[in-house]
């Protein structure tokens, strides 16, 4: 939106200020314990220090901000030990997604993910970590998607904004991405195979694998 176009104040404003936030913590362009300092935002997004206090005010309620009291607000630290509640939520509400999938996905969206799968695979022979976490986070993405599960999607997109530090670490982590190839393949395989067990088991089984890998 031009700048002489963004509404300064209001609800919109807010949206506006509530979106971009959000998506500098999602990318890392905000780091954990990064101080963020109302004024400074306003200026930056072009609206008013209210309409900041809002924004933060909500992404504190999504888990991705804390506010500190006598000291402001800064980009929630997650601890590995948060991490690994977070993943074993993940694991159940993953694990009803895929079996779901499994039930639901068309013979199309079957095709989608074994594309995905045959390029995870490349990425892991090509020693391309960065591309596999992305792969690996649309193929998480779209087995949601064809679940038609909306409450466990929603419920996984704010426990998987919280993890985004530690998942950039063990998408670098050496060895990582060529150890949960097969895990992501298996799911993809029984999803195919219009096994919802098997697809929830190899879900949970990933996800197993994750919370092991956080915590070494």
């Amino acid at each position: 939106m031009p700048k002489e176009a963004r509404p300064s104040t209001g609800e919109q404003a807010k949206q506006h200020a509530l979106a971009q936030l959000r998506q500098a913590i999602l990318h890392g362009e905000m780091a954990p314990a990064q101080r963020l300092v109302e004024n400074e935002l306003a200026e930056q997004f072009g609206v008013t220090r209210a309409s900041i206090r809002a924004a933060l005010i909500d992404l504190e309620a999504q888990g991705l901000v804390e506010r500190i009291r006598n000291r402001g607000s800064r980009v929630r630290v997650v601890t590995v030990e948060e991490a690994v509640a977070i993943t074993e939520c993940r694991m159940v509400l993953e694990g009803l997604c895929a079996a779901k999938a499994a039930t639901l996905a068309s013979d199309e969206q079957l095709v989608e993910l074994t594309e995905l799968g045959t390029a995870m695979t490349k990425a892991v022979a090509d020693g391309e970590p960065v591309t596999y976490s992305e792969l690996n986070q649309e193929l998480h993405a779209k087995v949601r998607e064809f679940s038609g599960q909306q409450t466990a999607v929603d419920l996984l997109e704010r426990l998987n904004a919280q993890l985004v530090r530690h998942r950039f670490q063990l998408a670098l982590r050496p060895g990582r991405p060529q150890h949960s190839l097969n895990e992501h393949l298996a799911m993809i395989e029984a999803i195919r195979a219009r096994d919802p067990q098997a697809a929830e088991a190899a879900a949970r089984a990933h996800l197993t694998s994750v919370i092991e890998a956080l915590r070494d």
